[in-house]
């Protein structure tokens, strides 16, 4: 299958300098700076782009070109054309970066985090690790996710939850968080260092297809529900994966007027996910959707 990028825009703390992201990774855990067209020679991306005369610097790291500009225009005038170019460049098949091959190991980092869930811990690497939340029941559901699948190879490990620059790891009882987080977090340091794959291709491409269907059913729901699945995408879902999980909309009735959610990652079957639920999540719904949610249930992931 072939990988159909999409570029969003997005601005930066210097308002010379705009990331235009993309729904794949461009590189591989690595970072490259070029100040001309000179130094781009093993980026032809980054060639391409320093013939636009505004072009000062392009940056290319993971999933996201950023472009430092010269004042002789404004951003506003130029970023979409700039945006499209990229888009083009990337789907005709082209590389972004010709790498080459080393042995040189990448610096990678791993530090261990506790969560609400007990059987939970959030291993938080310095790199970004994939664009798009992905959860993992057993070894079968990891079929394009070669890391995942190498996780389940260890015996303590029940569940498994990827997104952006963290790993979710739900473990059995059997073990004790105190014996095996020594190493889980070298194994992961390890495997990232090696430039392995997290995600194959076929995994991100059947993401996206997820995603876009997502946006369709968006536009099917009735009001209320649409005004849920914003308030869950703007408050709800990023205080829920600072502690290692993700929430997505599963539907509401307008009868009960009730809300089911789906809880994935460290809040799948977490002790205090009720609580949660009815002090956070359906306290909030109640307040800002007034007279039109009364209570929401969850179902695990």
């Amino acid at each position: 299958m072939e990988k159909n990028f999409e570029i969003k825009i997005e601005a930066t703390s210097n308002p010379g300098i705009i990331k235009f992201e993309a729904n794949y990774f461009l590189t591989q855990h690595t970072s490259y700076e070029f100040e001309n067209i000179d130094q781009a020679q093993n980026a032809p991306l980054a060639q391409q782009l320093f013939y636009l005369p505004f072009v000062k610097r392009v940056f290319i790291a993971q999933n996201f070109v950023a472009i430092d500009k010269y004042d002789i225009v404004e951003w506003i005038d130029v970023q979409d054309e700039v945006a499209e170019q990229i888009k083009n460049y990337l789907n005709s098949g082209q590389p972004a970066i010709t790498e080459v091959e080393t042995t040189k190991k990448i610096p990678i980092t791993i530090y261990a985090e506790s969560t609400p869930n007990p059987a939970v811990l959030k291993f938080v690497a310095n790199k970004k690790l994939v664009t798009a939340g992905h959860e993992f029941k057993n070894i079968d559901d990891a079929k394009e996710a070669p890391l995942a699948q190498e996780l389940f190879r260890l015996p303590f490990v029940k569940e498994v939850y990827i997104d952006e620059n963290y790993i979710s790891i739900n473990k059995y009882d059997m073990a004790d968080w105190n014996d095996i987080t020594i190493e889980i977090r070298e194994f992961l340091r390890n495997y990232l260092e090696q430039g392995k794959e997290v995600l194959s291709e076929n995994a991100s491409i059947s993401k996206t297809e997820i995603e876009k269907q997502a946006d369709v059913n968006f536009e099917k729901l009735d009001d209320v529900s649409k005004d849920i699945v914003n308030i869950i995408e703007e408050y709800i879902k990023p205080a829920v994966a600072s502690d290692g999980g993700n929430i997505l909309f599963d539907s509401y009735d307008p009868e009960s007027k009730g809300v089911k959610v789906i809880l994935q990652g460290a809040c799948s079957g977490c002790p205090s996910s009720t609580f949660t639920l009815k002090n956070g999540i359906e306290n909030m719904l109640k307040e800002m959707l007034k007279g039109k949610v009364e209570y929401v249930e969850a179902i695990n992931g």
